[in-house]
């Protein structure tokens, strides 16, 4: 079996998903998927099903009962996983914005020492970001500049959102005590993972811009990420009880 899974949570993601199920399964490392699918209106579980048939020890589904968060579906995931012993769990949109080429990069990292390995867009101050507005760029930016100032987590990238996990870090992450589920669940995670003393390293990617599709990203996810960082940065860690 193989010891690398990628989540990816979706909805309305007809036009991306086949091709990305296809790059991943394309490459070296012998990755495994799941899809964590919310009831998407427009035939995206359809896909994956159909696909399934052609990959069915590599590829799986959760479906779930609608729109729940971005935040919820990974967790769903992370325990899915760690029910499967996966030893590196990573997340990965549906929409190309992360590179697959990258995913052997964050396991790469981790399987030299990091615990958590973030695709990072701004690390050394460099924006790797290509095809977003100004606007949108430098409110990402400095969000990420925001929460160190804020919580002092020295991460240049804190609201990324490709990022491979050691089973060991979400195996110690008590879920329960997640609060946030948009823009704020990545800070959150990353804060989490540092508090409770795992490494967190940087590995620099290029962020491109979906070209299909339509981004779920709303003002309403960048708020929750700025005032969310207040309460975070006074949030008491505690690891998973029964450790």
């Amino acid at each position: 079996m193989a010891n690398k899974l990628v989540i990816i949570p979706t909805y309305n993601e007809k036009e991306n998903i086949e091709n990305i199920i296809r790059y991943v399964f394309n490459l070296d490392g012998k990755f495994h998927i799941l899809v964590v699918e919310d009831n998407s209106p427009d035939g995206t579980a359809d896909i994956v099903k159909r696909l399934m048939k052609e990959f069915p020890e590599s590829l799986h589904i959760q479906e779930r009962k609608g729109k729940l968060g971005l935040g919820t579906a990974y967790i769903h995931g992370f325990k899915w996983a760690l029910k499967r012993d996966y030893e590196y769990i990573i997340e990965m949109d549906a929409d190309f914005s992360h590179n697959p080429d990258d995913l052997s990069r964050l396991v790469e990292a981790c399987e030299k020492g990091a615990d958590v390995a973030i695709g990072s867009r701004y690390v050394d101050n460099v924006i790797r970001v290509v095809n977003w507005p100004m606007g949108r760029v430098m409110m990402s930016y400095f969000a990420s500049k925001y929460v160190k100032i804020i919580t002092g987590l020295k991460i240049a990238d804190s609201t990324a959102g490709f990022v491979c996990y050691n089973k060991k870090v979400l195996n110690t992450i008590w879920f329960d005590k997640v609060k946030f589920i948009g823009y704020a669940f990545q800070i959150e995670m990353k804060l989490t993972s540092h508090k409770l003393g795992f490494k967190v390293v940087e590995v620099p990617i290029i962020f491109t811009d979906r070209k299909e599709g339509t981004s779920k990203m709303s003002s309403g996810i960048f708020k929750e990420a700025i005032f969310g960082v207040m309460k975070l940065a006074y949030k008491k860690i505690k690891p998973r009880p029964g450790l």
